[in-house]
């Protein structure tokens, strides 16, 4: 039985956006608990590298445990692995509480806690991303997944004015305290509802239980024999590489290039928060195109013309920079949702976890490397540069993804290409199965 087959409750939406409101808070906290974190390391240090090297342990365990956190899930119970990342990130903060009132808080208790606040991020992402179409109808996962781009743009507008008040108003631990109630929020609705488990596939007699690693390696076979969806991966990949960079360079063009301030700065960030709730109500209501990879497409498309916006924009017209901005983050939620909500479709539900965490450690892994490689073409060639370097190969990669028939035929093609993916000796023998579904 297909997914599209499976029955779920009439009052399906009442479970999932519960969990969702809840998880909704948690990451409210998690934002506020961020924004207080670098605020205090850039007033106790001043130090650029000590910012980098924050942002470092908070993105290098989501790399590195990717794929064995996408394995975990797609053999365990999703609601538990929730349950218990959720709870490590409430726990990591507390143990911070603790250091700062106590007035033992170091540096490098803070690079300890944001590792162990990315590494339950890392199990959290794709239970809950994977989960979600096992709640979800098929035909509504567009649309909620424009919801929580739309949530993620509100967190985005919200929680850099609330943290600044807070920070203005209350201790660190304070703050980080809240983070450990909203965390608490997102884990009470799991006590309360179950989540289904996509059942394993039959295994035949006389085979032996597949191991971890054969679980691990079958997700890299899974995604390497599908060629669509291996396109797919690498694409979301180049994207994160050309567009990761322009947000570490614009506080430079914005203060070398048009000679403004810290105000002209954040006011960006507000404009990009609006554009992206915009683009996520847009696509909460319409749900995009018939083929969710020509929806995907567009908006790279159009957002690709707004970074050559950005690249083109005089010196005396910051106007442009402020709707490019506005334009971009509008098709954020355009190309993110869509995309999100495809893995959710054509991806076998007990292949989610692997699929989506390999995806995204790939993705991460190209941020660096892309700011190793914008930094110097930068002070190379001028503060523009790398803005039409990322905008006109995105151009390229949208447009060319329209005229490949492995990325076009990904929806229509899942079946042929799952079942052709299912002959890898670590792999169950195919059978139909029936199939019963944000975070840090």
């Amino acid at each position: 039985m297909n997914e599209s087959e499976t029955p779920l409750p009439e009052n399906w939406a009442v479970r999932f956006f519960t969990i969702f409101t809840g998880q909704a808070f948690s990451i409210f906290g998690s934002s506020l608990v961020q924004f207080a974190l670098i605020w205090y390391l850039t007033q106790e240090t001043g130090s650029a590298t000590v910012l980098a090297t924050a942002s470092l342990f908070g993105l290098l365990p989501q790399i590195l445990l990717g794929p064995i956190a996408g394995t975990v899930v797609d053999r365990g119970s999703r609601r538990m692995i929730m349950i218990v990342s959720d709870s490590l990130i409430a726990i990591s903060t507390l143990l911070l509480v603790y250091l700062f009132w106590s007035g033992a808080a170091e540096i490098w208790h803070i690079y300890l806690v944001l590792a162990l606040r990315s590494a339950g991020g890392a199990f959290h992402y794709p239970a809950m991303s994977s989960s979600t179409s096992l709640m979800v109808p098929k035909k509504h996962l567009s649309r909620v997944a424009g919801a929580n781009q739309t949530l993620q743009g509100l967190v985005s507008i919200v929680a850099p004015p609330v943290g600044a008040l807070l920070v203005a108003a209350m201790t660190t631990q304070n703050i980080l305290m809240i983070d450990v109630f909203t965390a608490i929020l997102g884990i009470t609705p799991l006590l309360f509802f179950t989540i289904p488990q996509p059942p394993r596939r039959v295994q035949v007699a006389s085979a032996p239980q597949a191991s971890f690693m054969q679980d691990l390696n079958a997700g890299f076979k899974y995604m390497v024999s599908w060629p669509g969806l291996l396109m797919l991966g690498l694409m979301a990949a180049m994207l994160n590489f050309l567009v990761g960079p322009t947000s570490a360079i614009m506080p430079l063009l914005v203060t070398k290039y048009f000679k403004l301030g810290a105000l002209e700065l954040g006011s960006l960030d507000s404009f990009f928060g609006v554009g992206m709730i915009a683009g996520g109500i847009i696509l909460s209501v319409w749900g995009g195109f018939k083929k969710k990879i020509v929806t995907s497409l567009s908006g790279i498309i159009m957002f690709s013309f707004a970074i050559l916006g950005i690249a083109g924009a005089p010196a005396d017209k910051f106007w442009v920079v402020i709707v490019s901005m506005a334009v971009i983050g509008f098709m954020m939620p355009i190309v993110n949702g869509p995309i999100h909500a495809l893995f959710q479709t054509v991806v076998e539900p007990d292949m989610q976890g692997r699929v989506l965490s390999l995806v995204s450690s790939v993705a991460q892994a190209m941020m660096p490397l892309g700011l190793i490689i914008a930094g110097p073409v930068t002070d190379a060639f001028g503060y523009q540069t790398w803005f039409w370097v990322a905008g006109t190969l995105n151009l390229a990669i949208g447009f060319s993804g329209l005229f490949v028939p492995a990325i076009m035929n990904i929806e229509s093609n899942r079946k042929v290409q799952t079942n052709e993916a299912s002959t890898a000796p670590e792999l169950f023998p195919e059978q139909e199965a029936p199939t019963p579904l944000p975070g840090d």
